[in-house]
């Protein structure tokens, strides 16, 4: 994937990400209708590619200012991570030449390889997670909407263990998957749906879309400084 369609892509994605979280707010309170509007509006310009530089610095300029009316990222690490795609996207239309901005989409790329590095580090030092107790509570204790025969996994220690510590291993290893462009295929894909069963299982649907659109800066960051050639 070269430079150029890389970045497209990221912008459709996260314009598409952006969408569906605006929709949540159109039936909301008033003032939190006037915030998502126009950020639904901004998102579909982003798609078609209308004037993409001002797009995107006008969605950064409205992200700040939703961040301070909720007083803060109110939906966690999907927040986070849409704001980092966003700010990047900003450095990269507004970087003087194509190596600040190379340096801008590889940041996206490197932070990405980052969230699943670090999560999985969290997890192993966590005895909770080595032995399957923090999966086993998840399912039996989460506020999530768990149905009830998925509640019926936490009466299953040992497949439960198995799950923590194939996830553990996945995100651990995730960044060697840099040195194979198919090795990166193959563990975006498990990684994609990873993201799709948190979506199915618990509702964390915001989280799939979000990291799907950073995907594209890893896919070309693979092949820019780990492809001989």
């Amino acid at each position: 994937m070269n430079f150029v369609d890389a970045i497209r892509l990221t912008e459709i994605l996260l314009g598409f990400a952006f969408i569906l979280q605006s929709i949540e707010h159109l039936k909301s309170f008033t003032n939190e209708r006037y915030l998502f509007l126009p950020r639904l509006l901004l998102a579909l310009l982003l798609i078609i590619g209308f004037h993409t530089t001002w797009v995107v610095l006008l969605l950064f300029l409205l992200s700040l200012t939703i961040l301070y009316h909720f007083q803060g990222p109110y939906n966690g690490g999907s927040d986070r991570m849409g704001l980092l795609i966003l700010c990047c996207l900003c450095l990269v239309h507004l970087a003087p030449s194509v190596y600040w901005q190379e340096i801008a989409f590889g940041y996206l790329a490197i932070q990405l390889v980052l969230s699943y590095f670090i999560s999985g580090w969290v997890k192993i030092v966590n005895p909770e997670w080595r032995s399957g107790q923090a999966l086993k509570d998840v399912f039996q204790f989460s506020a999530y909407p768990v149905s009830e025969s998925l509640r019926g996994w936490a009466k299953s220690p040992q497949i439960l263990f198995y799950v923590s510590w194939a996830v553990i291993l996945f995100e651990l290893i995730f960044p060697f998957a840099l040195f194979s462009s198919t090795a990166l295929a193959i563990a975006l894909g498990i990684a994609a749906l990873f993201h799709f069963s948190n979506a199915c299982f618990f509702g964390l649907n915001r989280f799939f879309w979000v990291w799907i659109s950073a995907y594209p800066a890893l896919l070309w960051f693979q092949l820019r400084f780990f492809t001989p050639g």
